[in-house]
């Protein structure tokens, strides 16, 4: 569902945007302080929740002025500028009236436009929203300007672009070292650490308060209860603000809605937009599936001891990471002493799983490996479906570094170099009728990815 990024003008200012999706409804997202147009689709979650999105309205995403994509610009936005930027993505894109969905520090500029401009939002919904970003005497659901200004000295400004704010704004995920990576590159690519310092500085002097009895459209106010960013009793205020607004309590502890359960963030802003609760959310593609297992893992586990085995597995996964990332393979999980990963080629997964079997007894051990391409069901971050069935029961065929696939693979694969011997007909556990299965004999190893 990737789109064209195209630039609206806002004064003098080109606003970076992109339209995708074809619901009936048009959707404004407003991002938390930072976004970057083209990286948001490299993320497995974000791709997921836009895609999401995408599958019951129009939605309309921008990167704001001096952030990501768009036009540098001096200091900060005011939030009235902000508006101006929606104000002209919607005109370029040809939207009369639009929802809007504000999420975290967005949220704010999200509450200002709705009473600002009834005319051009036909719905509001608030993710992670807080009115004021700091403690006031009347407003205790935030915490205090020094307390903000410390964690921004000693935190944000001097770690920013190595990742760590995934602690606060995506803890599931703080033990992944591939989404710290992402975050890392994410923040390096979005804004100068100067830029985020004036971001920040125009955040702690936000305050809407003001605006909310103005608000006429529909409001849907959700908020994770363990959210580590911003207080769930500051959304609850929020709602008992807005007349006629309704709030949604999810549980989690992940302050962007794309990290943890995103799913039900996304049923409940769908059924308030829609009028219609959704059902289990799949997409059916066709992809090559791949499985490797370690060979006799179990009794290398128990003479090598717990450490030792530990760090084997470490290096073990490091390798097989760096060849997924050269084949252009998505890793879905590990399986303990092995992986399920999706290709959108069978020539890439062969040549991956080639590289893998080939490479990792370096290490002091062997791999088996198994491939199938065939229709797989994305549901979320992990995948389902017979192809997965089929590829896993192919990989338990195999013998050490032997890479197994299906017929389907060879046949999608005539031409493009990568060789085949047949391996005979087997029956597979708990998938109909007999398979042909053949042993990719070699592969021409593309170091760029290749076909």
């Amino acid at each position: 569902m990737t789109t064209e990024t195209r630039y609206a003008r806002s004064g003098e200012v080109g606003i970076a945007y992109q339209v995708f999706g074809a619901g009936e409804i048009d959707l404004v997202l407003a991002y938390p302080f930072l976004s970057h147009l083209d990286l948001m689709w490299e993320s497995p979650a974000m791709s997921h929740f836009l895609r999401r999105l995408g599958s019951f309205a129009r939605v309309l995403v921008f990167d704001r002025r001096g952030v990501g994509l768009s036009d540098p610009a001096p200091g900060a936005p005011t939030l009235e500028e902000r508006m101006d930027d929606v104000r002209a993505v919607m005109d370029a894109a040809g939207s009369e009236r639009a929802a809007l969905l504000g999420m975290s520090e967005g949220a704010t500029m999200c509450m200002l436009f709705a009473a600002t401009y009834p005319e051009r939002t036909s719905a509001l919904v608030l993710w992670g929203a807080m009115a004021r970003s700091t403690a006031a005497p009347d407003y205790p659901w935030a915490p205090q300007r020094e307390a903000v200004e410390e964690a921004q000295e000693e935190l944000i400004g001097p770690m920013w672009g190595q990742g760590a704010t995934i602690e606060i704004f995506s803890p599931s995920m703080a033990a992944d070292p591939r989404a710290r990576e992402f975050q890392a590159r994410f923040e390096r690519q979005a804004a100068s650490p100067m830029r985020v310092q004036q971001l920040f500085q125009m955040f702690l002097d936000t305050d809407v308060r003001d605006a909310l009895p103005l608000i006429q459209a529909p409001t849907l106010v959700l908020h994770r209860r363990g959210d580590r960013a911003v207080n769930y009793r500051a959304a609850r205020w929020l709602t008992e603000q807005i007349e006629g607004s309704r709030y949604a309590e999810l549980e989690g502890e992940d302050h962007f809605p794309w990290v943890g359960d995103s799913d039900a963030a996304l049923d409940a802003i769908e059924e308030f937009l829609t009028g219609v609760r959704p059902g289990p959310a799949t997409e059916r593609v066709l992809a090559t599936v791949l499985f490797t297992d370690i060979v006799d893992s179990t009794r290398l586990a128990g003479e090598l001891g717990d450490r030792r085995w530990r760090e084997l597995l470490e290096e073990h996964q490091e390798l097989v990471r760096e060849r997924l990332r050269r084949f252009e393979g998505r890793e879905i999980k590990t399986t303990g002493d092995g992986f399920l990963a999706v290709f959108d080629g069978p020539t890439r997964a062969a040549e991956c799983a080639r590289a893998i079997v080939e490479d990792v007894p370096a290490l002091g051990i062997e791999v088996r490996a198994g491939l199938h391409t065939g229709e797989v069901e994305l549901m979320g971050e992990d995948v389902g479906g017979i192809a997965v069935h089929v590829a896993a029961r192919i990989a338990a065929l195999a013998d050490p570094r032997t890479v197994l696939a299906s017929r389907t693979v060879r046949d999608l694969a005539v031409g493009s170099g990568v060789e085949f011997a047949p391996a005979g007909r087997h029956a597979l556990k708990g998938v109909a009728e007999e398979w042909e299965v053949y042993s990719v004999a070699s592969a021409p190893l593309s170091t760029s990815g290749g076909r």
